[in-house]
């Protein structure tokens, strides 16, 4: 059985659309704190930066969920399902209250350390005293996705995030500018209305699964104890996508830390150039989880003929889906900029990074949909060693150009270019020279 084109859009599409809606949660943020001042604006990207540090350990254990889960839908064993998803969200409650409390002693002290802009640090530490409160619910929306996506239902995943976009849109107006008798927060405002919107989101899951779920089927009918064996088979697969989640998040932290000392306006232009960055990048990130997820479920069927042709057709799918967007960016890119700033200085200092940022889809498109075949096939330790050569490089760069030079902010975007273009290689010789197709979950 081949997977055709339609298969792979009815399962990327409601992805993409949902992290649409997670995009603009975090653009709304930044649209309205642009018109509160550049501190703020700067702030809250670095302060952003750092707390999804610590939420992409959350992260890397649920996508160790979805590859055991995509396993097992494939494979038929769809109650076996049910409590691998359950052991999910117990270690994660856990996790999250342990990432809560070391946030709420350390994040001051690690921030004050790293920057060099008083203001910047006043306005992140004040954002981030709120933000924190949100793992406990962005961790319950990962374990639902990572159900959803791994049994291919995602259709629900936009419904959920329109609810959660809607919620945050209505509350960053309300208490960042003080409206309708709602205190004037500022910058502390934007994350009190991202974690209630989070809530809002973990709530109209549990309805819908409860109504729309064979819960029996799946045995989500009844709570699992703890079974520390199944954990221990699923942080045996975690761990590995738990440390590669983090360690890319603070090599992406790395590089705003070395703008951060090129100073404030480099540091205001690419915070808005890396909004549009994770844009145009929730193209590849929704066909690289589709893509994941159907390598699982292939394996599981026994299927390994159709794993490669179906990501070959993914990566056209990608290509095809951005060829309408890319070059009307880059052609107007006034009108976009604008989204985040009225200042037509910074528009104008942005332009250059912004067209450096927007060629490294180039490189991104193949190298992510290929990666996520190594990830989706279930070798999370190799996936980890094999991006963490791209990251090295990655790190090497940006630290080098900074370190010999003030260089403009434009060119340190090249470094995007060096990562994809290792990533790309180092997968393209795993998938050609290993016997991944073995793997067992």
């Amino acid at each position: 059985m081949t997977v055709s084109r339609r298969q792979i859009w009815v399962i990327a599409y409601p992805i993409m659309l949902s992290l649409l809606m997670e995009y603009i949660v975090g653009l709304t943020d930044a649209a309205f704190l642009g018109r509160v001042g550049e501190v703020e604006l700067g702030a809250v990207g670095l302060a952003a930066i750092f707390y999804m540090t610590l939420f992409m350990v959350g992260m890397g254990f649920s996508v160790g969920l979805q590859i055991i889960m995509a396993r097992r839908n494939g494979e038929g064993n769809h109650a076996q399902i049910g409590p691998v998803m359950q052991q999910g969200v117990l270690f994660l409650i856990l996790l999250a209250a342990v990432l809560f409390f070391v946030s709420q002693m350390f994040s001051e002290q690690v921030l004050q350390r790293i920057l060099s802009s008083a203001a910047i640090y006043e306005a992140s530490t004040r954002y981030l005293s709120w933000r924190v409160y949100g793992f406990f619910f962005a961790f319950a929306l990962l374990v639902f996705r990572a159900f959803y996506v791994s049994i291919t239902r995602t259709r629900v995943l936009t419904y959920v995030s329109l609810a959660i976009v809607l919620t945050n849109i209505l509350l960053d107006y309300l208490l960042i500018f003080g409206k309708w008798g709602f205190p004037e927060f500022g910058i502390e405002g934007a994350a009190i209305a991202s974690v209630i919107a989070e809530a809002v989101g973990v709530v109209f899951f549990l309805l819908f699964t409860y109504a729309a779920v064979d819960l029996k089927k799946y045995a989500l009918d009844r709570w699992a104890r703890i079974d520390f064996r199944l954990l221990g088979r699923v942080l045996g697969l975690s761990s590995w996508t738990m440390v590669h989640y983090f360690v890319g998040t603070i090599i992406w932290f790395i590089f705003f830390l070395s703008i951060e000392h090129l100073g404030e306006r480099p540091m205001a232009v690419t915070n808005i150039v890396r909004s549009l960055c994770v844009l145009l990048m929730m193209i590849p990130a929704a066909y690289g989880s589709a893509v994941a997820s159907l390598t699982g479920n292939l394996m599981g069927q026994g299927n390994l003929g159709a794993i490669m042709p179906m990501c070959r057709r993914a990566i056209g799918l990608c290509a095809l889906t951005l060829v309408p967007i890319v070059p009307v960016i880059a052609a107007l890119p006034g009108f976009f900029l604008r989204i985040f700033t009225s200042d037509t200085s910074l528009i104008s200092a942005s332009m250059p990074s912004l067209w450096v940022m927007l060629s490294c889809f180039l490189l991104a498109t193949p190298a992510a949909l290929l990666f996520n075949v190594i990830t989706g096939a279930g070798n999370t330790r190799m996936a980890f060693f094999l991006e963490l050569a791209a990251m090295l490089c990655y790190v090497v760069y940006i630290r080098t150009l900074v370190g010999v030079m003030t260089p403009p902010t434009a060119l340190c975007w090249t470094a995007d270019h060096v990562y994809w273009t290792v990533l790309w290689i180092v997968s393209v010789w795993y998938l050609k020279r290993a016997a991944w197709q073995k793997r067992k979950v």
